[in-house]
């Protein structure tokens, strides 16, 4: 077991190290992060960590990795994706050029699943999708979009189940156990680093997505991500958070209307202009 204080005083020391920002996740799961990186690359005491991850730049790459990848599957949570289809999409119809912003990527399977359903209603073609994540590696995963082909069958029953509107093999290409995503699912999306600790906004959007990413900050960071959310959106811009994370205790929550509330589906309000 490590204490808070030695949690801590090595987040703190990777900060000032490397720029990596991890002071504000939530100490719980930042802790058992940290204890099952230690196990897994068999280091016995935080101090041989702490040592190793502030004088071997590959150490702390994989500690990166490992620390700040999340469990992600295409159409996780079918019905979420199935109220996205339903409850935003006809709205982002009515943009000539609908930028919408995926933020904690990880992988990509949610950045493909989104380019899916944009495709099956007809607004790939005039959408850019930016898909960030503060993970290097995963998201030269999510780049290449290649996946292992024994997951297809799963993720082929979450499409189903999120009302697809085809085969769920038109998307990708079997190739020996691996699947590629079609060449078409990757042309409007743009890949880049950004960490949501300390990043600010770099555009404005009609629809961001963030999904499980929230549940591993404390209520601080939580509170300025939303914060930061809110200036990226566009007015009547939406937000989708994941299924165990709300606004409840944003400084923003009285700034967004439920779109579904089960879903986590959020529309930001406009404030009346002030008369002069």
């Amino acid at each position: 077991m490590i204490t808070s204080a030695e949690l801590q005083e090595l987040l703190t020391s990777i900060r000032n190290n490397y720029g990596y920002d991890f002071t504000e996740y939530a100490e719980a799961s930042a802790a058992r992060r940290v204890q099952h990186y230690m196990r897994t690359n068999r280091v016995n005491s935080i101090q041989e960590l702490s040592k190793s991850l502030l004088t071997d730049e590959n150490a702390f790459a994989q500690f990166v990795l490992e620390f700040t990848v999340n469990v992600t599957e295409m159409f996780r949570d079918p019905t979420f994706y199935k109220s996205l289809r339903e409850n935003v999409l006809k709205h982002l119809a009515t943009y000539p050029v609908i930028k919408i912003w995926i933020a904690g990527c990880s992988t990509g399977e949610e950045v493909y699943s989104t380019a899916i359903l944009l495709k099956e209603e007809g607004l790939l073609d005039r959408s850019v999708i930016y898909a960030t994540d503060i993970n290097q590696r995963a998201l030269q995963t999510a780049k290449d979009g290649i996946y292992r082909m024994d997951l297809m069958k799963a993720y082929t029953s979450n499409y189903q189940k999120a009302g697809g509107k085809n085969s769920f093999s038109d998307y990708y290409t079997a190739k020996y156990d691996s699947a590629m995503v079609d060449k078409s699912l990757k042309q409007n999306v743009v890949f880049s680093i950004h960490n949501l600790a300390v990043d600010s906004s770099f555009n404005e959007f009609q629809l961001i997505l963030c999904r499980n990413v929230l549940i591993y900050f404390n209520q601080k960071l939580q509170n300025r991500v939303i914060n930061l959310f809110y200036d990226s959106l566009s007015p009547f811009g939406f937000l989708a958070l994941g299924s165990k994370e709300s606004l409840l205790f944003s400084d923003k929550q009285k700034e967004f209307t439920d779109i579904d509330k089960r879903e986590k589906i959020y529309r930001k309000k406009i404030k009346p202009a002030t008369k002069t």
